[in-house]
């Protein structure tokens, strides 16, 4: 059912004759007989059926002289009809404006004095207004992005509004350096992702561990997520806080692979890859299997068949032999 838009009523058969648009949208027929009467200087009834929302919206109207016949309203005076309430609207909303320019005035004037900032972390709950901030520092970064984006599977729509975040900052020659766990390396999503930019300007090394998903914009604002879920995170404006979370980047960027240089996962002398040089000291220091998995970016099955490799270089015929092993064998004073 429609609802009315106008202002008079159209008998037909007693009926009231209800139409499904605004006169901001007056339908061809209505344009066409609106038209034809105000060069005529009137229009028959039998005509202006074809468009009753000309009478709905006072467009009509009876001719005093004889029944049969309609005129039309100026368009100049039904404009003013409409425009009168609407300046009055804009006149109010302005009064208000004003009203609460008065009232936040002297506060304005207090954070202008402030020395300290006020809004160095920021706390913002739900993905809407997370990504809203992270769109709006995004768009205003000059010179480089870091972000740290620990492995995982991750779903197409994501790496999609990272395509969308990230491309007009390379169009316009930021630079970006990421840093994936080496599982990412046999992520399609990912390596799709990837092959989107060909830039030099775009860096992406991996790593064998990350602790959390970091971004930073121009050395001036971090991210950091505060849950598991990742629907709390903070925004972090404070200059010593962004300054300690670049030395941080750098310090895992130094000792990460560049991606376009194949796997890391080369046997050393000893018989045993660098990802596992990371689980045998994940190992030694009391994780349990999932614990490891989750922090080198893998499944638990992919994680336990790497233990199994180890134990099995290692010659170990159980858990808590393997851990006696790897201590005893001195891998872990290797630099994986």
């Amino acid at each position: 059912m429609f609802r009315t838009l106008g202002g008079g009523d159209l008998a037909t058969n007693g009926t009231k004759q209800i139409h499904p648009h605004a006169v901001t949208e007056l339908c061809e027929d209505g344009g066409r007989i609106y038209a034809h009467a105000l060069r005529a200087g009137r229009v028959s009834r039998a005509d202006a059926e074809a468009a009753p929302c000309l009478m709905e919206f006072a467009l009509l109207h009876p001719d005093p002289d004889d029944a049969d016949w309609l005129r039309p309203v100026p368009p100049a005076v039904a404009l003013a009809q409409r425009l009168h309430p609407l300046e009055r609207e804009i006149a109010e909303r302005r009064r208000v404006s004003i009203e609460l320019a008065d009232v936040f005035e002297p506060f304005l004037a207090l954070s202008a004095r402030a020395t300290t900032p006020t809004h160095s972390i920021t706390v913002l709950e739900g993905f809407d207004r997370i990504n809203a901030a992270l769109d709006l520092a995004t768009a205003q970064c000059q010179s480089e992005m870091l972000t740290v984006q620990p492995s995982g599977r991750r779903l197409e729509h994501t790496l999609v509004q990272a395509l969308e975040r990230d491309k007009p900052l390379t169009d316009r020659g930021v630079r970006i350096r990421t840093l994936y766990q080496h599982t990412a390396r046999h992520s399609p999503e990912t390596l799709a992702y990837v092959a989107q930019f060909s830039d030099g300007k775009v860096e992406y090394r991996t790593i064998d561990e990350l602790v959390e998903r970091l971004i930073i914009c121009d050395e001036t604002v971090a991210f950091i997520p505060t849950r598991d879920d990742r629907q709390v995170a903070l925004e972090l404006r404070h200059a010593g806080l962004v300054r300690y979370l670049i030395k941080v980047f750098e310090f895992m960027w130094n000792r990460a692979v560049p991606l376009s240089t194949g796997a890391p996962y080369e046997t050393a002398p000893d018989g045993i890859t660098d990802i596992q040089h990371s689980i045998a000291k994940l190992l030694v220091e009391g994780h349990v299997d999932e614990a490891i998995a989750r922090r080198l970016g893998m499944n638990v099955r992919t994680c336990r068949a790497h233990i199994a490799k180890l134990a099995t270089a290692l010659g170990s015929g159980s858990r808590a032999q393997l851990g006696y092993l790897i201590a005893q064998s001195g891998i872990l004073k290797q630099e994986p």
